[in-house]
């Protein structure tokens, strides 16, 4: 029971990783706000059923939940959640922003609509319900936020322009909250997930090379990613703040942040010919290999 007493909202809970959170959450004692809009993984049409499942199923099992069908892609839609909980339960402890979509495609056809979408939902959606619980949290000085990033936006991926911005963006989100919120025991954490869901179903298929990547995904169960999701948001975690943790299958992973690996100094100042000469000898040697050489990955971070 590491959250008993505690008050979490997960959002896009109804499905797949946030509907595991939310039980797990559930089955450690929490009341839960379970969101969820309801809609396709590109984010179109809207149901309550999933949320009101996973409610039925947590409130089956002894605990306590609700359901909001707000979308997270306004400022209207995260107060409205966080006020669910409020109202509710009367606080709000802990936020997993967890609702996402994909509109994947090339960055040579993608659309306006395309990329706001996808924008308005992970990353304006993230601030949204953070900036909505912020306050609350910061009062009662107890307060734990635990985003979801990708290596999509960590490291970044073919036809997801849209989707690699909007992740990269949720960590620098994620390192600013933690400043911000640190002084009044707030963290802020990131969880990149690999995990078989909706949304990496609609990876292609075309391929035998394809089929064999979606095969070895399909054996990576949502239900991996849950519990890093309970320590961060426990008083176990109180410590742990600004970080990206992986979970891939029943591998956990601890992710490095940007620092400077090498540099080079001029007293008299660069001018663009002399950089081009000790370029070669210097920084070029720690470059990450071009994407395009196959040697982007030391690893498939999906499989």
């Amino acid at each position: 029971m590491m959250l008993k007493g505690k008050i979490a909202v997960v959002t896009g809970a109804g499905r797949g990783i946030g509907r595991e959170i939310a039980l797990l959450m559930a089955r450690h004692g929490a009341q839960v706000v379970v969101n969820d809009y309801g809609g396709s993984a590109a984010g179109t049409g809207a149901e309550s059923t999933p949320a009101d499942e996973v409610v039925n199923e947590i409130t089956k099992a002894g605990g306590k939940a609700v359901a909001n069908y707000e979308s997270v892609a306004s400022m209207a839609g995260g107060q409205a959640i966080v006020k669910t909980a409020v109202d509710t339960f009367g606080r709000v402890d802990i936020v997993v922003n967890n609702a996402g979509i994909l509109r994947d495609r090339m960055i040579f056809n993608m659309t306006e609509e395309e990329w706001d979408a996808v924008i308005n939902t992970h990353l304006k959606g993230s601030f949204a319900v953070t900036r909505a619980a912020a306050p609350l949290m910061r009062e009662q000085k107890w307060g734990r936020v635990i985003n979801m990033t990708s290596t999509s936006g960590l490291i970044g991926n073919v036809g997801q322009a849209n989707y690699a911005a909007a992740k990269l963006g949720i960590f620098g989100l994620t390192k600013a909250v933690a400043l911000d919120m640190g002084r009044y025991n707030v963290t802020a954490n990131c969880i990149s997930p690999f995990a078989w869901t909706r949304m990496i179903g609609t990876i292609p298929t075309e391929t035998e090379v394809q089929k064999a990547r979606v095969e070895k995904i399909k054996k990576l169960s949502p239900a991996h990613i849950a519990p890093v999701a309970v320590f961060l948001a426990s008083d176990a975690a109180r410590d742990v703040n600004g970080q990206v943790f992986g979970v891939r299958g029943k591998e956990i992973m601890l992710f490095s942040h940007e620092r400077p690996i090498m540099r080079v100094h001029n007293s008299d100042g660069w001018t663009p010919e002399s950089f081009a000469e000790v370029f070669p000898g210097t920084l070029q040697h720690h470059l990450v290999p071009h994407v395009t050489s196959g040697q982007y990955f030391n690893y498939d971070p999906l499989v």
